[in-house]
């Protein structure tokens, strides 16, 4: 018995001893400690006494009267991770700022409504912003100062000379801070006035967005390069409807550039979030789920329009780097890697995964290394700060091959053998950390992606993907009663209005591929749920945050289509499908006016508006509602979505169905096609070719 006891006392002992241990680990840890964000948890033993983003934090702030210090960033973000190194772990920073301010410390992923506030405050106070961002605001939350990455000595200078300033003239902070918040309320204003949609001429609109257009590298007239795939979705669109040669090889030079430079990860698929060149040659490395997603859906309708084999080869394989990095065992998908990972020298480095060294790849590659060489730019292309390489594709294959002699199939084989050398090379380094977070408006634009993959390609792979994510979505993440949450792991935070606005879209294109009705009596149940809790009657368009949410004064109307497509415009496209779908005229009504609302600025600032232009192009050109009913209404769909068709619904049943758009026109021994605008439909055929040609 007393072995026993001894046994169990050495166990508690070494207990103990391993818990002071892992407390010694820690010289601090704050409230970031029990959060579930991969972010904040990077944080959580800093000395700062950050706290989590709540509603209570301004309570907190007026009851200290403190300022409050919002620091905003992600777990892929490599200056947020520098500033934490160099700042934030620094004792007598901390000490400085724990005395004078509420430190929040905020996940831009799980708070865009937070996020989206101080982004355009910092906008306005300095003409530029991104992450890490830092606003200091009164304790009402309304912006006193602002900026993004900061080192260690120009923080404290900024720090304490708004600190002074604060006890010195605290009236002065106040009335600087009431600007502020007057400017960004202003930013919110929208046109009162029905425009009549027919006076809009599209070939203005498309003059204005020329003058913006980098007619050397491809994309906008922007030092850092993003791929902005909302404007070339409707681009693709436009040159497909106007024939502009001009205009279609911009388009096609910038697919090209992002598919073939830097931006592209050559060896194992997917796109890094933007370039920091204007050439697109070098990344920033992070890779996030939704970028990945919409150049899923862009390269493959570019793909469907122009054929060309480089557009299907982008697909592929960022849905092979999608399956093999981010998804989850339950069809869900991560948000992110992280563009620092570990070194040779044991030191966290951006791009270290990624990028080569010259000799390193002579070494790897030995005798091909010439040829190697000219195609991925060893010698020509700039390397990254630090005199290595990322890989370039410098020619097109047809080009390369005429340059060197070779036939397609022979450089077929030497870039699978050189990309599978150079991948064994990559497996002995230490691969990016990845961010766990399953955010449900990311995961909503992959399910698209699978959806948009599966019309063009036909890949019944893909339209599994596609039934099992929606599945696994409306299990995991919709309430009974439609609420979306945010994301899987902190389920207080509830679902923004891009959440909903991306669902609906996502379930509606499960529909279309698979005449699962379930799925669009679920876009229609969420449409209800955002009109109830997100619709301001008065503005005619969405809030971003529910009517009812508590936090900062501010109502944030997401509607500039920047990385993504702004919530509302998505949402407008939603009203406008389903109004077709049900037949229901508020929705078609709610989706005219929010078009209106925002038009002016999309004719004034159209490369920040291509989604909304998008609808545009749908009211202001003919819109076909494309009904399949009969035993083979699933083949036939499967035809038709092969043709570039963005001017259409389909809706389609292989049994008798009570939409409206169905009804009494099933046929047991038949498969008839209505090619229908407004309901109003020409003489059905069972030919697909036919019903085409009818839309032409």
């Amino acid at each position: 018995m007393r072995v026993f006891q001894l046994f169990f006392l050495s166990i508690f002992l070494l207990l103990i001893s391993c818990s002071e241990t892992t407390k010694e680990t820690h010289k601090y840890t704050n409230a970031l400690v029990n959060e579930s964000s991969p972010y904040l948890l990077q944080h959580a033993h800093n000395p700062v006494n950050w706290q989590p983003w709540n509603s209570k934090i301004l309570a907190k702030a007026k009851k200290e009267n403190k300022l409050i210090l919002f620091s905003i960033g992600y777990a892929s973000c490599h200056w947020c991770h520098v500033m934490e190194k160099e700042t934030f772990e620094d004792e007598a920073v901390a000490k400085f700022m724990n005395e004078n301010f509420i430190n929040v410390k905020v996940d831009r992923e799980e708070h865009p409504d937070i996020d989206k506030t101080y982004i355009k405050a910092v906008q306005l106070m300095t003409g530029n912003a991104g992450w890490p961002l830092n606003c200091i605001t009164l304790p009402s939350g309304e912006p006193v100062w602002g900026g993004t990455y900061f080192t260690k000595e120009n923080w404290m200078n900024s720090l304490e000379q708004i600190v002074k300033i604060q006890k010195e003239n605290p009236e002065k902070t106040i009335e600087f801070a009431r600007a502020q918040a007057k400017r960004l309320n202003s930013l919110q204003t929208f046109t009162d006035k029905d425009i009549d949609l027919s006076k809009v001429l599209t070939d203005s609109i498309i003059h204005t967005w020329k003058k913006e257009l980098d007619t050397d590298a491809g994309g906008l007239k922007e030092n850092e390069k993003f791929p902005r795939p909302s404007n070339y979705n409707f681009l693709l669109r436009y040159t497909a409807i106007k024939k502009s040669e001009e205009l279609m090889f911009h388009v096609n030079g910038t697919l090209q550039s992002i598919a073939n430079r830097g931006l592209f990860d050559h060896i194992e698929g997917g796109f890094a979030r933007y370039t920091i060149d204007k050439d697109w040659n070098i990344p920033h490395f992070e890779k996030m789920l939704y970028d990945n997603a919409q150049l899923i859906s862009l390269f493959s309708y570019a793909y469907q329009i122009h054929k060309n084999e480089t557009h299907k080869d982008v697909v592929y394989q960022t849905l092979d780097f999608i399956q093999k990095q981010l998804t989850r065992k339950d069809h869900l998908l991560y948000a992110s890697l992280n563009a620092d990972s570990e070194n040779e020298e044991g030191n966290m480095e951006e791009g270290a995964y990624y990028v080569w060294e010259k000799e390193k790849l002579k070494e790897a590659i030995k005798e091909e290394f010439v040829l190697f060489s000219d195609y991925f730019g060893i010698d020509t292309i700039p390397t990254t700060e630090d005199g290595k390489h990322v890989l370039v594709k410098q020619y097109s294959d047809s080009n390369f091959i005429q340059k060197h002699g070779l036939t397609l199939p022979e450089l077929q084989q030497k870039i699978a053998q050189w990309k599978a050398i150079l991948l064994e090379e990559r497996k002995k380094r230490v691969a990016p950390e990845t961010d766990t977070k399953v955010i449900t408006s990311w995961n909503a634009l992959m399910l698209k992606a699978y959806a948009d993959a599966y019309k063009v390609f036909g890949d019944e792979n893909l339209k599994t993907k596609a039934i099992n994510t929606a599945n696994s979505i409306k299990e995991n993440l919709i309430t009974d009663d439609w609420k979306v949450l945010r994301s899987l792991e902190n389920q207080n935070i509830n679902g923004y209005l891009e959440d909903y606005a991306y669902l609906i879209d996502a379930f509606v294109a499960v529909y279309q591929i698979t005449f699962d009705e379930q799925w669009l009596n679920h876009a229609k149940s969420l449409t209800e749920y955002a009109i109830a809790h997100f619709y301001d009657a008065e503005k005619e368009l969405f809030a971003f945050s529910e009517t009812t949410a508590k936090g900062l004064a501010f109502k944030e109307f997401d509607v500039e289509d920047g990385v993504m497509p702004s919530a509302n415009s998505v949402m407008s496209h939603n009203l406008f499908k389903l109004g077709h779908y049900f037949g229901n005229e508020d929705f078609l009504s709610k989706s005219k006016k929010m078009l209106q609302r925002v038009l002016p600025d999309a004719i004034a600032y159209p490369y920040l508006y291509a989604n909304w232009l998008q609808l545009y192009l749908n009211v202001s050109n003919p819109y076909y509602e494309v009904v399949i009913n009969g035993k083979d209404a699933i083949a036939k769909a499967k035809e038709l979505h092969q043709n570039y068709l963005p001017n259409i619904i389909l809706c389609g049943s292989t049994t008798e169905s009570t939409l409206p758009l169905l009804e009494n026109r099933f046929y047991e021994d038949k498969t008839f096609i209505y090619v229908c605008v407004n309901r109003a439909c020409k003489l059905p055929t069972e030919s697909v070719e036919k019903a085409i040609s009818l839309m032409k």
